[in-house]
């Protein structure tokens, strides 16, 4: 498998994007912030995010696209690229079923890129009004990492089933204020490797549909690669822009 296959996978989960959707079902958020990371990279950087989301009565479909970059002295120091796209059936008002696609690319990571296709079931387990939510979803699915070198074993690439557990909490502070909470983690079932992110954020209404974003974002690699942390985290301020 290779970058192409990984490209193709992905296609699979953004074919119902193209589905002949209304354009007045979608919505979205623009984000561009200050990044303070540690671990792999120990920079002060840019932090750019895309998040789409398009919803009718059968189907939810969202997108996350991130970026991260910075440069010194004409030399490259944190480079980050991160595409997740995810489409949910619903069976009825809180239950539903997931596809998902990922794809990483992070130069300092130790790894060319990593890629990953799950699918499983969600459950809205609680909700209170429209922006107050837990979500949680259990799954199974592939994952294929492209190493930069050749691991202990003689291998260029990590390539195995995982079972995938997530949840996001949402809870609206007020009418201007959101705090969320996310967490995922995928488990190897043949390496027992075992990936994890979660991210914390606080995020405040400016002025229209401008508001800003404290986000405080960790993700850590049970087996990291040779010469890489296990553990990276990012400290972020930014600003968002709603449409």
């Amino acid at each position: 498998m290779d970058f192409r296959q990984a490209v193709a996978i992905t296609a699979v989960v953004i074919a119902p994007f193209a589905n002949g959707q209304e354009a007045d079902n979608w919505k979205g958020e623009t984000e561009l912030g200050v990044l303070i990371t540690s671990g792999n990279t120990e920079e002060t950087n840019i932090k750019g995010r895309l998040g789409l989301i398009h919803e009718v009565e059968s189907w939810r479909n969202t997108g996350d696209f991130r970026t991260n970059y910075s440069e010194t002295e004409d030399e490259t120091t944190a480079e980050k690229y991160v595409a997740a796209l995810q489409t949910d059936y619903k069976f009825d008002e809180n239950q539903y079923w997931f596809l998902r696609g990922a794809y990483e690319n992070d130069r300092f990571s130790g790894y060319d890129f990593e890629s990953s296709v799950t699918t499983g079931y969600g459950n809205r387990v609680w909700k209170l009004g429209e922006r107050s939510f837990l979500d949680l979803s259990a799954g199974a699915g592939y994952r294929y990492n492209k190493l930069e070198t050749v691991n202990s074993d003689g291998e260029d690439a990590e390539k195995e089933a995982i079972a995938r557990l997530a949840g996001q909490f949402d809870y609206a502070l007020s009418e201007n204020a959101l705090f969320r909470q996310k967490l995922s983690t995928e488990i190897g079932l043949d390496e027992n490797n075992t990936s994890t992110e979660s991210e914390t954020s606080l995020q405040a209404n400016l002025i229209g549909n401008l508001s800003m974003k404290a986000a405080f974002l960790v993700s850590h690699e049970s087996d990291a690669p040779a010469g890489s942390d296990s553990t990276d985290t990012e400290t972020s301020l930014s600003l968002l822009y709603g449409f």
